[in-house]
């Protein structure tokens, strides 16, 4: 096991982290996701392509980890041009490009590239040291605005979860997906804080299995009471009234209220419906893209068939077969009861809009 060494605290507030920066070697410090729960071991990268390369592999994942991953790989940047503002414009914007391409679907990676490239902007005449020590501090600034985030959007969660609820929750929302705390885990965890009652279903999540391995290993390392389901179980235990509570993440909300998340949390949408169960979403307001009219717009992100057919070394399905993995589904809004994000909460399903939100807080 690799501990996480660092020369200050972590950001994200915890033990673990799913990606912090390094001052004083100049690095972005990955935890390797891909080796969880079998393996701790934090990844070190120095410039924005090799950046890209883990946020594209997956060694970090959630919308708002790859974010902030892609901020602090434009500081790796920063810190390395020592030429001229121009120099460093186009520095930026090289890397700006090939963070953006990594993954298409998560907004909060666009996000944050765009408030970096605002920086970048501002300080692109000064002196060297200057520029790369303004943007580690908007980097910082995201990060720990996330964390904040997440902790406000888990208490305005954890206040609708039922006493004694079963939860079930889809993929992983944790602080392994996040800066810190988690955005639908941060509504769990916030209502085991408050003292509830609570037990969680964690959804496998294939073909990738971070529910599995990633949710399962969170929630037993705060103590929280968690059983993994395959997909397919969800109905069976929805039939059998064993759950009473949903929460899931997401990597896009669209303008009309759509939400975009891992693969097969629109089934578990369909299911909460029929059965009078709520579904619920938590994610910070950078997931809100207003620009985006509708799910239908929203770019889903094809990933290989290997995912599909192997787990490791063990084939799943014969060479010379296709395999499909859309990456994403999208979750109609008239299937999503709430949203919770740090501006507040809204009730798709009723008709309010993430427009709502949009002056409700402040920040870029």
């Amino acid at each position: 096991m690799t501990a996480l060494s660092l020369p200050r605290p972590p950001l994200s507030g915890a033990s673990y982290s799913a990606v912090e920066f390094d001052t004083v070697a100049a690095q972005v410090v990955m935890l390797e996701q891909r080796l969880l729960p079998a393996r701790i071991e934090y990844r070190r990268y120095e410039d924005a392509a090799a950046v890209a390369e883990a946020i594209t592999a997956m060694v970090v994942r959630g919308a708002p980890a790859i974010g902030i991953a892609a901020a602090y790989g434009l500081v790796l940047e920063a810190l390395h041009e020592r030429g001229d503002g121009g120099a460093f414009a186009a520095r930026m914007e090289t890397a700006s490009v090939r963070l953006g391409r990594a993954r298409p679907t998560a907004v909060n990676l666009a996000w944050a590239i765009a408030r970096m490239g605002r920086c970048a902007a501002r300080v692109a005449d000064s002196a060297p040291d200057a520029r790369a020590a303004a943007m580690l501090a908007e980097a910082e600034a995201i990060h720990r605005e996330d964390v904040e985030a997440c902790r406000r959007m888990g208490e305005l969660g954890a206040a609708r979860v039922p006493q004694g609820a079963t939860i079930l929750t889809h993929c992983n929302a944790g602080a392994l997906a996040t800066g810190g705390y988690g955005t639908a885990l941060g509504v769990i965890r916030a209502a085991h804080a408050m003292g509830k009652q609570i037990r969680v279903l964690a959804d496998e999540t294939r073909p990738y299995l971070q529910g599995a391995r990633l949710t399962s290993w969170e929630l037993n390392q705060d103590g929280i009471e968690v059983e993994v389901i395959t997909d397919s179980m969800a109905a069976f235990f929805f039939a059998r009234g064993e759950i009473d509570f949903c929460v899931v993440g997401s990597d896009r909300i669209a303008r009309n209220g759509d939400v975009a998340n891992k693969i097969g949390t629109y089934n578990v949408a369909v299911l909460a419906r029929e059965h009078g169960v709520p579904f619920t979403v938590a994610a910070p307001f950078s997931t809100v893209d207003l620009a985006c009219p509708d799910g239908a717009s929203i770019p889903i992100e094809e990933r290989g068939r290997d995912e599909v057919a192997r787990i490791g070394d063990t084939v799943l399905v014969a060479d010379g077969i296709g395999c499909r993995h859309p990456a994403f589904d999208v979750t109609p809004a008239r299937l999503v009861d709430e949203i919770y994000t740090e501006r507040g909460m809204i009730r798709p399903a009723k008709g309010e809009l993430p427009t709502q939100l949009a002056s409700a807080g402040g920040g870029e």
